[in-house]
């Protein structure tokens, strides 16, 4: 596989967006490709601030497939997973360039994205390596990549979990599972790129029957016969947020650990 060219390319995931006001909005300081799922099968190119946009509009629908179609495209050396609701910083661009350039030993860096602090589940103090045990709470958003280490490795999303999949959420966290796997350094850097526009979230509808069941689907895949060790400090660790309305403690842990049995076969 030929060198990827220098330079940062925005991976934008979105639903039925007007591409250019979005590039706008996004504050996209770089080359950009564009998934935009909808209803239409098209493709167009515009420049926005001097830079390349890309955009591949399909009639399909699910995140993960829409990150592999961008990451797919992917020819420059650096890359950054961006979704529609994130505003990127003045200087954002260069900072992650700077940071790749600084930290050589990196292949995966995760970036700080501000978000409302019921959303946060992380946030970076320092900069520390990421393992497989710690992996599981960092966004998409936060994903900085070496391209062309990704394509060597043949890495790509799951297509059963995230919005628009059979299981509600997930995808972030065995991704960067598999790149942990297959041998790629990761790094958290306490470095702030952007803020997240607040809007409902697309997949969440509460701590419902299949929250917990799906979470149990997840922790099978991503930590094997440990599921269930990892699932039942998940719930005590949430259960004032999570266990508090019509499904309490003991029926959360039903449901999730009939999601590790069911998917037991499966991983």
């Amino acid at each position: 596989m030929g060198k990827q060219e220098e330079g940062l390319q925005f991976l934008v995931s979105g639903v039925g967006q007007d591409v250019h006001a979005l590039a706008e909005k996004m504050n996209l300081q770089a080359e950009g490709i564009i998934i935009n799922q909808g209803r239409e099968n098209r493709y167009e190119e515009f420049t926005f601030r001097g830079n390349r946009m890309r955009c591949y509009h399909f009639a399909e629908k699910g995140v993960g497939l829409s990150r592999n179609n961008a990451l797919l495209r992917a020819d420059k050396a650096f890359c950054l997973f961006a979704d529609e609701d994130i505003v990127y910083r003045e200087g954002a661009a260069v900072a992650v360039t700077d940071a790749f350039l600084a930290h050589p030993e990196a292949d995966m860096l995760l970036f700080n994205v501000k978000v409302v602090p019921e959303r946060r589940t992380y946030w970076n103090e320092s900069f520390h390596r990421v393992r497989w045990y710690n992996c599981g709470r960092y966004p998409a958003y936060s994903f900085a990549l070496r391209t062309q280490k990704m394509h060597e490795k043949n890495l790509s999303y799951s297509l059963l979990f995230g919005g628009g999949a059979k299981y509600s959420n997930g995808e972030d966290s065995l991704f960067i599972r598999d790149c942990i796997r297959a041998g790629l350094r990761v790094y958290a850097i306490p470095v702030e790129i952007g803020e997240e526009a607040f809007r409902p979230s697309t997949w969440f509808c509460g701590y419902d029957d299949k929250f917990f069941y799906d979470r149990g689907v997840l922790y099978r895949a991503l930590y094997g016969r440990l599921a269930l060790c990892m699932g039942l400090r998940f719930l005590c660790k949430n259960r004032t947020v999570m266990c508090s309305g019509k499904i309490g403690l003991q029926k959360a842990f039903l449901l999730l650990r009939k999601g590790i049995r069911d998917a037991k076969e499966g991983f």
